[in-house]
């Protein structure tokens, strides 16, 4: 199993003397960040996209460029490209792009997006929400395979030919389907035999096997053989020294960050007593120290029938660098082997 981590570049308030990181250095922050993954084993880093204020990456294939230059080995992903509201030939030129400078570790996570401000801005009609995915994802898959497509759809200009440059170091640049809890999502993305990448945020992680169910039962009828319909899944988590330690550590920017979205929905105001229980035992959070973390990542594993890549959300807006720092160390030097292990044993 590959271990990853998603960063939505909130703003970050330092909780040792509430002073808030200006942008820029926030930035380089998580530039850093990538770089002490990639040099303590984990496997690939995710930078998700949001076109709203507090948050810093609505331009994320520039911020993994900027990342591709500066490490090794780790594959850098978007989490997730909002492909309704974006044009699939400007997103398949980037991320070939972005494949070339790190040397084939591109890979992209494409989603209809949990946020909705994109399709205004972008002059999009939020009535034609899954339509605009549907087609976009076809197109998506068409260019991926041809460097010179002939295609039409309703949403954009038909393509008679043009070349679409340059073409990525792989031959195939890997593309995940990042879904919710919609059926008709899990069934698509296991018709066209793409990778699923569940975002399991709150709730029993095993509400979510019969719709896993569901996307390796369509591959199956589609014809993909099974080693094709990868399943990850994307969790809150943060590691720590010790289980309270990492708890305490996430809790305030956690609470903050979410409080403060949750409201626009008309969710409750995040609770450490609902934390607590999100982070417990039939709960999806990742939070504590590393053998606690390992379990319950193998654990939500087994009650999937099993996932290839488990990447952890670690966005919190309240949060010290070098805590954040320690974290990442902790993940991938000592949650990552423990994993390991015990999936050998299993």
């Amino acid at each position: 199993m590959e271990i990853g981590i998603d960063n939505f570049v909130a703003a970050v308030t330092d909780p040792a003397d509430g002073r808030a990181v200006p942008p820029a250095e926030q930035m380089q922050h998580v530039l850093a960040e990538v770089v002490q993954a990639d040099r303590a084993g984990v496997h690939t880093f995710g930078i998700g996209e949001h076109h709203r204020e507090g948050f810093l990456d609505s331009a994320p294939v520039t911020v993994l460029a900027a990342a591709a230059a500066l490490t090794e080995r780790i594959r850098l992903r978007s989490a997730v490209t909002v492909l309704s509201a974006d044009d699939p030939v400007r997103v398949f030129e980037s991320y070939a792009t972005l494949d070339l400078i790190s040397g084939g570790r591109a890979e992209l996570v494409v989603g209809r997006g949990s946020f909705t401000e994109a399709f205004g801005l972008f002059g999009l009609d939020l009535a034609d929400y899954d339509e605009l995915f549907e087609e976009k994802l076809e197109l998506l898959l068409h260019l991926r395979e041809d460097a010179h497509p002939h295609w039409s759809g309703r949403h954009r200009a038909p393509l008679t030919g043009q070349g679409v440059f340059p073409r990525p170091v792989q031959r195939e640049l890997p593309i995940w389907v990042g879904v919710g809890g919609t059926p008709a999502s899990f069934v698509r993305a296991g018709v066209l035999g793409l990778p699923l990448m569940v975002a399991i945020i709150g709730g029993d992680p095993r509400r979510f096997r019969p719709l896993v169910d569901l996307y390796r039962e369509a591959g199956r009828r589609a014809g993909h053989p099974a080693e094709k319909l990868a399943v990850g899944v994307h969790a809150v988590g943060f590691v720590g020294e010790t289980d309270q330690r990492a708890a305490d550590d996430f809790y305030p920017g956690h609470a903050e960050l979410f409080t403060r979205v949750g409201a626009e929905r008309g969710f409750a105001p995040v609770t450490r007593a609902g934390y607590d229980a999100q982070r417990g035992p039939g709960g999806p959070f990742v939070i504590g120290s590393p053998q606690t973390v390992a379990a319950k990542i193998a654990d939500i594993s087994t009650a999937l029938g099993g996932v290839s890549r488990f990447t952890v959300q670690m966005t919190s807006s309240i949060m010290s660098h070098p805590t954040m720092l320690r974290s990442i160390e902790l993940l991938g030097t000592e949650v990552v082997p423990r994993v390991h292990a015990v999936s050998a044993a299993a």
